[in-house]
């Protein structure tokens, strides 16, 4: 599959997005108490287990509020006790396989994948290798389209820690060279995201996968009100029913061109 325009002309963010990731995170979160009427409202589906997997550096505890909310709409939803995500080190590589199977044998059904940033690359590589076990995938500003090395900080601190991953002979091919997931795919991205070139976290159109623009920061993913609530509407959805996402008119203002990039 070839590259798009947006993965060729992607580069690192804007330096002023990058220094105000921290505040602009802190806004995200402070949004969550005006937002938690609405939030109170969100789709419910039929309480599938969820896996929720961090970025580069992060723990569970960076998922926590993500987590929370979705257990509140009825959805076990998982960590991956691993501890930081230093990459893909051997001890991760298997550690999310073996996590995915525990998780789909405890409920005894598929399982819907959570990944933020680095998380989403585990997560998509997970649905390749077993889909039998994952229902649908939504990525939180992953650059898993990212063409060639583009230096962001989140590249740079990657590259520092790759004398612990796994060899190169065993990395995945490039995404634009792989045919898309088989299940539905949502990829959430930013514009204004200050760690990762937002052009590297979409995939072009096609049928049960879409790309979705909110407002935010990277840091902010996982306590953005606009990212809970696609999340709760992309889970709502039965199998073999997947429709395009809209957002709710409470929320509009949050998703950048009505959610650009829809698929019907």
């Amino acid at each position: 599959m070839p590259t798009s325009p947006a993965e060729k002309n992607a580069a690192a963010p804007a330096l002023h997005w990058y220094l105000t990731e921290p505040g602009r995170s802190v806004v995200d979160f402070g949004q969550l108490a005006t937002a938690r009427s609405v939030l109170r409202s969100a789709p419910r589906g039929d309480g599938h287990p969820v896996l929720v997997l961090p970025g580069l550096l992060a723990s569970d505890a960076s998922t926590t509020s993500l987590r929370w909310f979705l257990g509140r709409l009825g959805y076990p939803a998982h960590g991956w006790r691993l501890g930081r995500n230093v990459g893909p080190t051997r001890a991760t590589v298997d550690g999310i396989r073996r996590r995915l199977r525990q998780v789909s044998a405890r409920h005894g059904q598929a399982v819907s994948l959570i990944g933020w940033s680095l998380g989403g690359i585990y997560a998509r590589e997970l649905a390749r290798e077993m889909p039998f076990l994952v229902r649908d995938v939504i990525t939180l500003g992953s650059p898993y389209r990212l063409h060639g090395r583009a230096e962001t900080p989140a590249h740079r601190v990657f590259r520092l820690l790759s004398h612990l991953h796994i060899p190169d002979s065993e990395m995945p091919p490039p995404e634009h060279t792989r045919p898309p997931l088989l299940m539905p795919a949502t990829s959430v991205y930013s514009e204004h995201d200050g760690i990762v070139p937002w052009q590297a976290c979409v995939e072009p159109a096609g049928p049960r996968r879409q790309n979705v623009a909110v407002t935010g920061s990277h840091l902010g993913y996982g306590h953005n009100p606009a990212v809970l609530w696609l999340a709760a509407d992309r889970l709502a959805l039965a199998p073999g029913h997947w429709q395009p996402f809209v957002p709710p008119t409470a929320l509009a203002r949050h998703y950048p061109g009505n959610a650009t990039r829809r698929v019907s």
